[in-house]
């Protein structure tokens, strides 16, 4: 079955391109929510967790 797969996904012309678009996008979504957390405010972040147990 992986061979099927592989023998397939070579025939395609420029595929080696998705693999680096999705590292590229998974790297800079937890970059982006690294640096969110770190400079979020103590006050939204108390706010926003009580959130489920404000009645």
């Amino acid at each position: 079955m992986l061979k099927f797969v592989k023998n397939h996904l070579e025939s395609i012309t420029g595929v080696e391109i998705y693999p680096i678009i999705s590292l590229t996008i998974f790297f800079t979504f937890f970059v982006v929510l690294f640096w969110w957390v770190f400079t979020a405010k103590k006050e939204y972040i108390n706010k926003v967790s009580h959130l489920p147990l404000d009645n």
